[in-house]
């Protein structure tokens, strides 16, 4: 995990003591899209309403290939998964996390 993921992976333990989430998971499941094309999110993660999201933490949207927004939405239309990014918000906007439904 780079620093950003594991900043996110410690709010996501946060959220699991706080009965939010129930289970998550870093870089566990790998998408197959099409022959040779394939997505891994960095987590997947199952709410305390039983909703499965895959979630890709970036450092901002700018940093987001057009290619990896392409996947991202080729998966959303096939996978009965709700899908995201994550990005950090600057701790002079009071930090936490933007969640960007894809």
């Amino acid at each position: 995990m780079n620093k950003t993921e594991s900043a996110y992976s410690q709010h996501l333990e946060l959220q699991k003591r706080a009965g939010e989430v129930l289970w998550f998971a870093f870089d566990a499941v790998k998408l197959r899209l099409a022959d040779n094309t394939f997505l891994s999110v960095d987590f997947f993660v199952m709410t305390k309403g039983l909703e499965l999201q895959a979630i890709d933490v970036k450092g901002s949207m700018a940093i987001a290939t057009e290619d990896a927004k392409a996947k991202m939405k080729f998966a959303s239309d096939k996978f009965p998964f709700r899908f995201f990014y994550v990005v950090p918000v600057a701790k002079k906007n009071g930090g936490g996390w933007n969640l960007i439904e894809v």
